[in-house]
């Protein structure tokens, strides 16, 4: 089977990594059709995955835009359109990775007469799309989509309150390697040396700089702590966020933190970074389809704390694979900080176990015979 992957980002998120795994034992039958281009081309490349970028033709949607704006952009995705129904002709089958590919991809589904695979990994809710968005999202999956594939039971049910076809959808969490997250004592040190941090008590929070993801919920949290604890911020602002980085930056110097809180930008050494980490912190303001963070931190043998919302609670039960707490809530999240430096014993404990029980539960390899199952359910389907 030879399928057409379709994804609208030039820069690697949590669904872009997660496409690379399932794109890469297609080898040469698949193409990833990238709507930008940028760093994602360069890592599918090292991954020996055929990449095409379909446009230079910014799509100017975002999930919060109106009617006019979404309009305007559709007009201008003609070209793209024209050569992504060209293309999928070569193909078996369409795979939309993200919600800008899926309406492109359900077009040239219909006009190419090829089967739609949608993999949903946002949480479709007002809370993040605009009432247009999520309309035009949920319509064209319903009228076009052969499978809709949610990242989690949060992500699958908000498709479905939001009136999207329950039958069409299946829940496969993302998939990890966990031999990538294995780091030696040693790569430790190295770090915690180069970043200034031996001796510190290290909490690591990775993801990009935006409101929503709740950087300034950590910070916060950390002016309730001992003058040990020392906040990493790995990750930086991707979609005209810049103005919130300065908000950061400002909160820091506001609460005397500045030898306490390191901005470290984009990082290609995230096992590293976070095995040298004693915590690391998920602080979302809104409810996380998924949390790919929460799982590389439990591969990577490091404790994690979790806003309680969305997929999040799917992954972490509190005080037995990591911990829970209310989000936008520093002060709680700096009590279970305090706790965790002082009781060290049972940190390690609960690491342990979240570690054993993520390699079992979320290892790429059982997630991708999964996925190429349904896909070829639905190959064979649209054979007859």
């Amino acid at each position: 089977m030879k399928i057409l992957f379709l994804d609208q980002s030039g820069k690697p998120g949590g669904a872009e990594l997660c496409l690379i795994d399932i794109a890469k034992p297609y080898g040469d039958r698949a193409l990833v059709g990238l709507f930008a281009d940028g760093t994602f081309k360069t890592l599918l490349q090292q991954h020996s995955i055929p990449v095409e970028v379909l446009t230079t033709q910014a799509i100017q949607v975002r999930k919060q835009s109106k009617l006019l704006p979404a309009l305007a952009s559709l007009i201008l995705l003609i070209p793209l359109l024209i050569k992504v129904v060209k293309l999928a002709q070569k193909y078996d089958l369409i795979y939309a990775n993200t919600q800008k590919a899926l309406v492109v991809g359900a077009l040239a589904s219909f006009l190419a007469r090829r089967p739609l695979v949608y993999h949903l990994h946002d949480i479709l809710s007002p809370a993040h799309f605009s009432q247009i968005n999520l309309r035009v999202a949920i319509t064209l999956a319903n009228l076009f989509a052969s499978l809709v594939i949610a990242n989690s039971q949060a992500s699958q049910q908000a498709f479905v309150q939001a009136g999207g076809k329950s039958e069409l959808t299946a829940i496969i969490y993302n998939g990890f390697d966990s031999k990538n997250y294995q780091v030696s004592d040693a790569e430790v040190q190295k770090i915690q040396a180069e970043l200034e941090l031996t001796g510190k008590f290290v909490v690591g929070h990775f993801s990009r700089l935006s409101p929503w993801k709740g950087q300034h919920i950590l910070i916060a949290a950390l002016a309730k702590c001992p003058p040990q604890v020392t906040a990493i911020l790995v990750g930086d602002a991707l979609f005209g966020e810049q103005d919130y980085v300065k908000e950061l930056h400002q909160q820091v110097i506001d609460l005397g933190l500045e030898h306490r809180v390191k901005f470290l930008g984009f990082r290609s050494d995230i096992p590293q970074l976070m095995a040298a980490c004693n915590l690391i912190t998920h602080t979302s303001t809104a409810p996380e389809p998924f949390g790919r963070v929460i799982v590389e931190a439990m591969l990577c043998g490091t404790p994690i704390i979790a806003a309680k919302a969305g997929g999040a609670r799917e992954l972490v039960e509190h005080g037995v694979n990591g911990f829970l707490v209310t989000p936008e809530n520093p002060r709680e999240l700096a009590q279970v900080i305090n706790t965790c430096l002082q009781e060290k014993e049972i940190m390690t404990t609960i690491a342990n176990h979240a570690q054993s029980l993520a390699s079992k539960n979320f290892d790429v390899a059982i997630i991708n015979q999964q996925i190429a199952q349904l896909l070829q359910k639905v190959h064979n389907k649209m054979a007859y």
